[in-house]
């Protein structure tokens, strides 16, 4: 009993997210698993990711290391990548329907036109070269702000931030279930033709493909809209901005307002440079307000079950 006690006050709010979700994905492949080829090491792969995740969190209450301390704080980035990873295997084993259509329909009653297609009379070289930097900075910005907090030795405040990313990155994966999409680049223009119509200036090219490469989709794919991933519907750039906008207000960050320019760039950046429909960054824009409406009381209810401090904004 005494080392059950001691597992679970071990056990962080960002490792119970953790927790949730990969049991969320046991479930899923269970209940799948006569569409999913290899469902069953799925499964065991999530039972031992849950399985790490106690290991770390239980060295890291029992050793004064920092090494332990510092793989519990950021054994998640590597896990939400490979998390995206396994949705997409997922989605592409569970549905065999793509539902742009009803996203171009929404953003057709909603504007009475494609922005895609409104937004290229706009289109220029510089433009397109500032908005892809811009998204290419979008996995860089909650190290941005996490760093910070770690180097001034705000913990509490480190510790939520970390929470709040974790919590927002699961819950947009759990929407891409809802509604699988592959966005306007495919289905509203030629994606074979995407260098040549929305070309930059030195690093659009480049950084382009390192995006593609990210959605399963390489320089050289055949057919690539039929292996890309389908994370369309929330936008989860736009959700994932938003939030790190939010905390930077909230926590007063000495870096506010490069989060806030990048992070609008950001956003419009999804639309222009064909990635999302607008009606995909105001799913990400409900997404962002139901992470923040259930962090700080899911946060606070884990802290004080674990007799660790409470969250609150200064």
């Amino acid at each position: 009993m005494f080392i059950n006690k001691k597992l679970f006050n071990a056990i962080t709010p960002t490792d119970l997210v953790v927790i949730i979700f990969y049991l969320y994905l046991i479930a899923v492949n269970l209940l799948f698993h006569s569409s999913i080829s290899e469902w069953y090491i799925l499964v065991i792969l999530n039972f031992s990711l849950i399985g790490f995740v106690v290991f770390v969190a239980n060295k890291d209450k029992n050793s004064e290391s920092k090494v332990w301390k510092n793989i519990h704080y950021y054994y998640v980035v590597p896990l939400i990548f490979l998390s995206f990873k396994e949705v997409y295997v997922l989605l592409h084993s569970i549905h065999s329907l793509d539902y742009d259509y009803l996203l171009i329909a929404a953003d057709r009653f909603l504007f009475g036109t494609d922005p895609t297609h409104f937004l290229y009379q706009f289109a220029n070289p510089l433009l397109t070269e500032i908005l892809q930097i811009a998204y290419g900075t979008f996995f860089f910005l909650p190290i941005i702000l996490g760093v910070e907090y770690q180097i001034k030795h705000e913990n509490k405040e480190f510790n939520f931030i970390i929470f709040l990313i974790v919590l927002g990155f699961f819950l947009s994966y759990i929407g891409y279930f809802f509604l699988p999409a592959v966005g306007p680049r495919f289905t509203l223009h030629d994606f074979s033709l995407t260098n040549t119509e929305l070309p930059g200036i030195f690093l659009t090219n480049f950084l382009r493909e390192i995006v593609n490469s990210g959605e399963s989709i390489p320089s050289g794919t055949p057919n690539p809209i039929e292996v890309v991933q389908r994370d369309v519907f929330p936008s989860g750039h736009t959700q994932m901005t938003l939030l790190i906008m939010y905390l930077a207000v909230k926590l007063k960050s000495k870096n506010k307002l490069f989060f806030l320019i990048d992070g609008t760039l950001l956003i419009f950046a999804t639309v222009y440079l064909r990635y999302h429909y607008v009606v995909d960054l105001i799913g990400g824009l409900v997404f962002m307000i139901i992470t923040i409406l259930i962090a700080k009381p899911f946060f606070n209810w884990w802290q004080k079950k674990t007799g660790n401090p409470l969250f609150e904004f200064k």
